[in-house]
């Protein structure tokens, strides 16, 4: 099984080539969580124009009992945080000479709470327990992610999803039933030459199954 960053780099590839060689261009993708990470969202909404149908891959979720991300708002105007007792988290809170990008070196802003808001709070428990104030991690792609969280709320999302499955059942039939778990044959021609006889195998096991009681043969 190929990693996620080969099957993300796999899939520009085969969409640069469907657009070099046959001048087609999708104006969707479905995919699963493997190819939604913050880059390659990024890299369909605003170097290609492809809405992404894929789920967001997100690891912001907590599971110890505090306030995850999601429940704090950003404000896309003012560029800050409110948490849900309604302070406000900021990059920086004071005007510098000159001018800071906030972005580290994997790519994230960090938005803080104030300590005197936090010391104050009542949810401080359930947001904040172990550190002095609250901080936020925000992407830089964190655009085409809110985009892509946004599709997933949408029926075009459902079709794409159902879409996918019924593709992505016949890529596990050939694997798991046919055993093509791997290509025995060298070469572009023999990959090709392989998948056409597997699908041909496939395709003739769903006739089969359209005729549950076999062929009917007359006598003559």
């Amino acid at each position: 099984m190929p990693s996620g960053r080969l099957k993300v780099g796999s899939a520009r590839t085969m969409l640069d080539r469907t657009q070099e060689h046959f001048g087609l261009w999708p104006a969707r993708l479905a995919a699963d969580s493997a190819y939604g990470s913050a880059e390659n969202l990024a890299w369909l909404v605003h170097e290609r124009g492809i809405e992404p149908h894929i789920p967001v891959f997100d690891k912001s979720q907590r599971s110890d009992g505090t306030f995850s991300r999601s429940v704090f708002a950003y404000d896309h105007a003012r560029d800050l945080y409110t948490c849900p007792g309604g302070k406000e988290l900021h990059q920086y809170r004071r005007r510098f000479g000159i001018s800071r990008e906030g972005v580290d070196s994997e790519g994230f802003m960090r938005y803080r709470a104030s300590k005197l808001d936090c010391d104050a709070c009542s949810l401080k428990p359930q947001c904040s327990p172990n550190t002095p104030a609250r901080t936020i991690l925000r992407s830089i792609h964190e655009g085409a992610r809110d985009m892509a969280r946004d599709i997933a709320e949408t029926d075009a999302y459902v079709t794409s999803r159902r879409e996918r499955k019924k593709v992505e059942m016949l890529f596990a039939h050939l694997k798991r039933i046919l055993k093509l778990d791997r290509l025995r044959l060298r070469g572009p021609n023999g990959a090709r030459d392989e998948f056409h006889l597997a699908a041909a195998a496939q395709n003739l096991r769903k006739l089969a199954k359209l005729l549950p009681n076999g062929p009917q043969f007359r006598p003559a």
